[in-house]
């Protein structure tokens, strides 16, 4: 029997301004059973220490999404013609707790996503929801190797006396043996710090840290040759906060950076993922009240896009 894959709205079908939002406009369906991949929305902003709004990001990124049609023209992936792809919706975060919104993602990914073997891309929310996603991620696949895209290194012990927050997933999952450090991969932090070896940390444990100053004026392609020949054939993690990128590519974030990445360079990044085993993406920190334009959520939305594109199984056009 032939397979039918899930299809987006074409836009001579509805207006791109008409429908109910969902993620490039596929079908909602209550459980990722029977998917290959599936779109998912974390609501959370309180992990933030700044500019708080992320718990919008996932309605402003399907939102924007609107303008996305199936087929990759710079790269020729055809997802949709390979993949069963749609959209869940949302995990439901506490908004009162942020230990128990903790608890809840895990939980969610590990019976509703993972045990139905789909592969996660996240819409989010704060980076927070990185340390459960990658928790529920262990349990099925061991440590993870991880290419974490970021203007911070979010490997705080704790912010304000707590443990969770946003600035500290990444020091979580090292410490819960949910990543492994020799397969790390940080890419461009920067900014000022609390201390002069603030991304020493990392290195420490075995991470490659990839400064913002070392990417400008460069493409990172070469860099990617790199991380994939570092990263092998385990299952990887990507893990992309928006504030990576320049505040002017991207302002409406809780933590803006000046001396980010571009917009190419953060697309190099993810179609250098080609060819690894991506066993989930998120797309973080996008916060709606800081983005007048929309033009951080239009960026969230291409770049998982990006990311759906080079998940393995994906048919290539030649």
């Amino acid at each position: 029997m032939t397979r039918v894959f899930n299809q987006p709205l074409s836009g001579n079908d509805m207006p791109r301004f008409g429908g109910i939002a969902t993620m490039m406009r596929l079908p909602y369906v209550e459980s990722a059973a029977g998917l290959d991949a599936c779109f998912v929305g974390i609501p959370l902003d309180i992990g933030t220490s700044n500019r708080s709004g992320t718990r919008f990001g996932p309605r402003q990124i399907r939102t924007e999404s609107v303008m996305l049609r199936p087929y990759n023209m710079a790269t020729r992936a055809a997802p949709f013609d390979s993949l069963q792809v749609a959209d869940i919706g949302d995990v439901p975060t506490n908004p009162y707790d942020l230990k128990d919104s903790v608890r809840i993602i895990e939980e969610f990914y590990t019976s509703r996503i993972l045990a139905h073997g789909a592969r996660p891309l996240t819409l989010g929310g704060d980076h927070t929801l990185v340390f459960p996603v990658l928790k529920a991620m262990a349990k099925k696949y061991g440590p993870v190797g991880l290419i974490h895209v970021d203007a911070h290194a979010d490997i705080n012990d704790t912010m304000f006396g707590e443990k969770i927050a946003h600035g500290t997933p990444f020091r979580r999952a090292v410490e819960d043996e949910a990543i492994d450090p020799k397969r790390v991969v940080q890419i461009g932090l920067r900014g000022t710090g609390y201390e002069a070896e603030d991304f020493d940390w990392p290195r420490s444990q075995g991470f490659r840290v990839v400064q913002a100053e070392e990417c400008w004026h460069k493409s990172l392609t070469p860099l990617m040759e790199e991380v994939r020949a570092q990263l092998g054939d385990g299952p990887v993690y990507l893990s992309f906060d928006i504030d990576s990128l320049d505040p002017a590519y991207a302002p409406g974030t809780g933590t803006p950076e000046i001396g980010g990445l571009t917009v190419p360079q953060g697309i190099e990044i993810i179609r250098g993922c080609r060819g690894l085993n991506l066993v989930g993406c998120d797309l973080v920190e996008v916060s709606p009240p800081y983005d007048t334009t929309g033009n951080t959520a239009i960026t969230g939305a291409n770049l998982l896009f990006e990311m759906l594109c080079v998940l393995p199984g994906v048919t290539y056009r030649v």
